[in-house]
């Protein structure tokens, strides 16, 4: 089954929490604070592997998660590092975050990699707090938390030239002349359910990828047929192969077929339209293709159409020889492009209320609650006086906070007292 849009959850490893120990050694009485580190979470990462043809794997398993850092140990040992997650993924792939949409990247190289979901730092033991006025910390940091999040992922396959056209022209037949792929023929409409590529030899060292698509149909671009769920495939293409019944077989009329794929090609992406096209005059070791073949020439003079017929393999040499020509002037396809990151530093402080409880939001001051254990009254200590330094005080109230209030940070939710008080 071809697979080429789907949903996966994934989650970074947490951080190892940090160590509260303290040196005993005979003859040490005080020895000071050993606690070590606590290892970092594993990511998550995506790879491009040109051997896979479909996101079909992602359809049995849709949960992944990567390997959590150790804990820090005493005489100052930091916890080993989670894990790495790497997921294979098909070249072509378009990875975006699947609440906002955002692109966060475009696989097409065989080895390409992207980290989806960083690990979590480790905690820092207690040995990391010591200063010459707290010379024995009796606290040490949690581990953060790994990013988790839902991923789109989206396959485009990578073909320089797409054959469209509708149902029965014989895109497949011509495939399987001109490449060593073997798609399904048959004769009768929507024979290939599925995109089947194939590589085309015009020289010595010359070769190019070409992509048979399921059959275009009228308000393909709507969902109907199968085009809607195929018309990605071609958005990577350079070129595209219009193949229409020369012959009229079904009482078609070659002139409409073209006009209607057109417009389908249109209605989805207007640059898709624009791509350059040759057309394959199709199926003409039928007598009755003759005629209407100068009626398609007459009607398309911006374009060149190449008489061929699949059955036999008249003409496809040279249709291919052109083909190959036209791509060496061609620009290479435009990819997906990912916005550049945020400079350092995250997402700015703010409050904001929400059924009635205060939510402060920024990237710094959730970490820092998340890494801090508060069941440990030295760390909570130290949370506030990170408070007051980093504006969340004074934001609260600008905000109009009052004792008693509900304030939420993260996953935490605390009670509002002003300093002083209990």
């Amino acid at each position: 089954m071809f697979y080429d849009h789907l949903k996966i959850y994934v989650k970074a490893g947490d951080g190892g929490n940090g160590c509260v120990a303290f040196r005993r050694e005979k003859y040490v009485p005080f020895g000071g604070p050993a606690g070590g580190d606590g290892g970092r979470g594993g990511h998550v990462v995506l790879r491009a592997d040109e051997g896979l043809r479909t996101l079909v794997d992602f359809h049995f398993r849709h949960h992944f998660k990567a390997g959590r850092g150790g804990h820090g140990g005493g005489k100052e040992r930091h916890g080993k590092s989670g894990a790495d997650l790497v997921l294979q993924v098909p070249v072509g792939t378009v990875v975006r975050d699947a609440a906002t949409g955002e692109v966060l990247a475009d696989l097409v190289k065989h080895g390409q990699e992207v980290i989806v979901a960083r690990g979590g730092r480790g905690g820092r033991g207690n040995a990391r707090f010591a200063t010459s006025t707290e010379r024995a910390p009796r606290f040490a940091e949690k581990g953060e938390p790994g990013e988790e999040r839902w991923l789109e992922l989206e396959l485009k396959l990578l073909a320089d030239v797409g054959l469209v056209g509708l149902p029965n022209a014989g895109k497949s037949t011509i495939l399987s002349r001109v490449s060593a792929a073997r798609p399904k023929i048959a004769d009768y409409p929507f024979t290939t359910l599925e995109p089947c590529l194939g590589v085309v030899r015009v020289g010595e060292g010359e070769s190019f990828v070409l992509a048979d698509l399921p059959g275009l149909i009228e308000g393909a671009h709507a969902g109907a047929g199968l085009g809607h769920k195929f018309l990605r495939h071609i958005e990577r293409t350079r070129l595209l192969i219009h193949v229409v019944d020369a012959a009229g077989t079904e009482g078609r009329d070659p002139v409409a077929d073209f006009a209607v794929i057109n417009r389908e090609l249109a209605l989805y992406s207007p640059e898709l339209a624009a791509r350059p096209q040759v057309v394959a005059a199709n199926k003409m070791d039928l007598p009755e293709s003759r005629p209407k073949l100068e009626r398609l020439r007459a009607a398309l003079p911006a374009y060149e159409v190449f008489p061929v017929s699949a059955a036999t393999g008249e003409g496809l040499d040279r249709l291919m020889v052109r083909v190959a020509a036209l791509l060496r002037e061609l620009p290479a396809p435009r990819l997906v492009e990912a916005p550049e990151k945020a400079a350092a530093g995250g997402t700015p402080l703010r409050v904001r209320q929400e059924a009635g409880v205060f939510v402060v939001e920024g990237e710094k001051v959730e970490r820092k609650v998340a890494m801090t254990d508060l069941d440990n009254p030295e760390a909570v200590r130290r949370l506030k006086q990170y408070f007051r330094r980093a504006g969340v005080e004074d934001a609260l109230r600008t905000a109009g906070v009052k004792p008693g209030d509900t304030v939420r940070i993260g996953r935490e939710e605390f009670v509002y007292q002003p300093e002083g008080e209990a």
